[in-house]
Protein backbone atom coordinates (compact mmCIF):
# COMPACT_ATOMS: atom_id res chain seq x y z
CA UNK A 1 0.00 0.00 0.00
CA UNK A 2 3.08 2.61 0.99
CA UNK A 3 5.49 0.92 -1.37
CA UNK A 4 6.64 4.09 -3.01
CA UNK A 5 6.00 6.23 -0.17
CA UNK A 6 8.28 4.09 1.94
CA UNK A 7 10.91 3.58 -1.37
CA UNK A 8 11.23 7.80 -0.99
CA UNK A 9 11.51 7.66 3.15
CA UNK A 10 14.43 4.67 2.88
CA UNK A 11 16.46 6.01 -0.21
CA UNK A 12 20.06 6.61 0.29
CA UNK A 13 19.53 10.29 -1.30
CA UNK A 14 16.08 10.80 -0.90
CA UNK A 15 14.32 13.74 -2.53
CA UNK A 16 12.11 16.41 -1.10
CA UNK A 17 8.77 14.53 -0.53
CA UNK A 18 5.59 16.14 -2.29
CA UNK A 19 3.27 17.83 -0.52
CA UNK A 20 0.48 14.94 0.26
CA UNK A 21 3.67 12.72 1.13
CA UNK A 22 4.92 15.50 3.84
CA UNK A 23 1.23 15.74 4.99
CA UNK A 24 1.04 11.90 5.64
CA UNK A 25 4.10 11.99 7.43
CA UNK A 26 3.57 14.57 10.10
CA UNK A 27 -0.17 13.22 10.60
CA UNK A 28 1.63 9.65 11.03
CA UNK A 29 4.07 11.23 13.38
CA UNK A 30 1.09 12.59 15.21
CA UNK A 31 -0.55 8.89 15.54
CA UNK A 32 2.56 7.51 16.72
CA UNK A 33 3.01 10.08 19.60
CA UNK A 34 -0.55 9.19 20.50
CA UNK A 35 0.02 5.42 20.41
CA UNK A 36 3.56 6.01 22.24
CA UNK A 37 2.01 5.64 25.63
CA UNK A 38 0.06 2.25 24.92
CA UNK A 39 -2.97 3.77 24.60
CA UNK A 40 -4.47 5.22 21.80
CA UNK A 41 -7.85 7.17 23.21
CA UNK A 42 -10.71 8.97 21.47
CA UNK A 43 -9.27 12.31 22.80
CA UNK A 44 -6.19 11.43 21.03
CA UNK A 45 -7.89 10.87 17.80
CA UNK A 46 -9.86 13.74 17.92
CA UNK A 47 -7.35 16.06 18.52
CA UNK A 48 -5.83 14.44 15.40
CA UNK A 49 -8.40 15.42 13.26
CA UNK A 50 -8.65 19.21 14.92
CA UNK A 51 -4.81 19.18 13.76
CA UNK A 52 -5.31 18.47 10.32
CA UNK A 53 -8.32 19.89 9.80
CA UNK A 54 -6.46 23.41 11.10
CA UNK A 55 -3.25 22.85 9.95
CA UNK A 56 -4.48 21.41 6.09
CA UNK A 57 -7.53 23.05 5.92
CA UNK A 58 -9.32 19.83 5.46
CA UNK A 59 -13.20 18.76 5.62
CA UNK A 60 -13.75 16.51 8.79
CA UNK A 61 -13.92 13.42 5.57
CA UNK A 62 -10.67 14.61 4.60
CA UNK A 63 -9.03 14.45 7.69
CA UNK A 64 -10.40 11.25 8.77
CA UNK A 65 -9.13 9.91 5.34
CA UNK A 66 -5.87 11.07 5.96
CA UNK A 67 -5.79 9.75 9.92
CA UNK A 68 -6.90 6.25 8.54
CA UNK A 69 -3.87 6.17 5.96
CA UNK A 70 -1.40 7.77 8.76
CA UNK A 71 -2.77 5.05 11.59
CA UNK A 72 -2.17 2.56 9.13
CA UNK A 73 1.70 3.97 7.71
CA UNK A 74 1.93 4.12 11.40
CA UNK A 75 1.82 0.51 11.62
CA UNK A 76 3.96 -0.27 9.15
CA UNK A 77 7.23 2.41 9.52
CA UNK A 78 9.92 0.67 11.07
CA UNK A 79 11.63 3.79 12.66
CA UNK A 80 10.64 7.50 13.45
CA UNK A 81 13.57 8.89 11.70
CA UNK A 82 12.21 8.49 8.33
CA UNK A 83 9.51 10.28 9.00
CA UNK A 84 11.42 13.29 11.37
CA UNK A 85 13.95 13.34 8.36
CA UNK A 86 12.01 14.43 5.43
CA UNK A 87 9.78 16.74 8.02
CA UNK A 88 13.01 18.61 8.58
CA UNK A 89 13.70 18.96 5.32
CA UNK A 90 10.23 19.99 3.85
CA UNK A 91 9.24 22.54 6.91
CA UNK A 92 11.31 25.37 7.71
CA UNK A 93 12.53 26.08 11.18
CA UNK A 94 9.19 28.32 12.25
CA UNK A 95 6.86 25.81 10.99
CA UNK A 96 8.82 22.72 12.70
CA UNK A 97 8.09 24.50 16.03
CA UNK A 98 4.61 25.06 14.97
CA UNK A 99 4.46 20.75 14.84
CA UNK A 100 6.62 20.58 17.87
CA UNK A 101 3.28 22.18 19.40
CA UNK A 102 0.91 19.87 17.79
CA UNK A 103 2.71 16.63 18.63
CA UNK A 104 2.42 18.28 22.43
CA UNK A 105 -1.80 18.71 21.65
CA UNK A 106 -2.04 15.17 20.56
CA UNK A 107 -0.10 13.80 23.82
CA UNK A 108 -1.58 15.97 26.24
CA UNK A 109 -4.90 15.61 24.80
CA UNK A 110 -5.96 12.54 26.88
CA UNK A 111 -5.07 15.09 30.26
CA UNK A 112 -1.93 12.91 31.02
CA UNK A 113 1.59 13.70 30.51
CA UNK A 114 3.17 10.12 30.27
CA UNK A 115 7.08 8.68 30.66
CA UNK A 116 6.43 7.46 26.61
CA UNK A 117 5.44 10.25 24.81
CA UNK A 118 7.80 12.56 26.63
CA UNK A 119 10.37 10.53 25.76
CA UNK A 120 9.45 10.37 22.58
CA UNK A 121 8.58 14.07 21.92
CA UNK A 122 12.04 15.06 23.13
CA UNK A 123 13.74 12.90 20.02
CA UNK A 124 11.59 13.75 17.57
CA UNK A 125 11.88 17.45 18.50
CA UNK A 126 15.85 16.88 18.15
CA UNK A 127 15.51 15.32 15.21
CA UNK A 128 13.96 18.09 13.74
CA UNK A 129 16.13 20.81 15.30
CA UNK A 130 14.48 22.15 18.21
CA UNK A 131 16.05 22.62 21.42
CA UNK A 132 14.87 21.22 24.77
CA UNK A 133 14.35 24.68 25.48
CA UNK A 134 12.37 25.45 22.52
CA UNK A 135 10.29 22.11 23.16
CA UNK A 136 9.66 23.19 26.73
CA UNK A 137 8.31 25.95 25.59
CA UNK A 138 6.33 24.70 22.87
CA UNK A 139 4.73 22.28 25.51
CA UNK A 140 3.96 25.12 27.97
CA UNK A 141 1.72 27.24 25.59
CA UNK A 142 -0.23 24.03 24.54
CA UNK A 143 -0.75 23.50 28.12
CA UNK A 144 -1.69 27.02 28.40
CA UNK A 145 -4.38 26.46 25.63
CA UNK A 146 -5.73 23.86 27.22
Amino acid sequence: MFGSFFARLTAAQPGSLPAEDCRLALTALLVRVARSDGHYDKEEQARILEVTQARYELSEADALALRSEAEALEEEAPDTVRFTRDIKEAVPIEERIKVIEALWQVALADGQRDEHEDALLRLVASMLGINDRDNALARQRVERQS
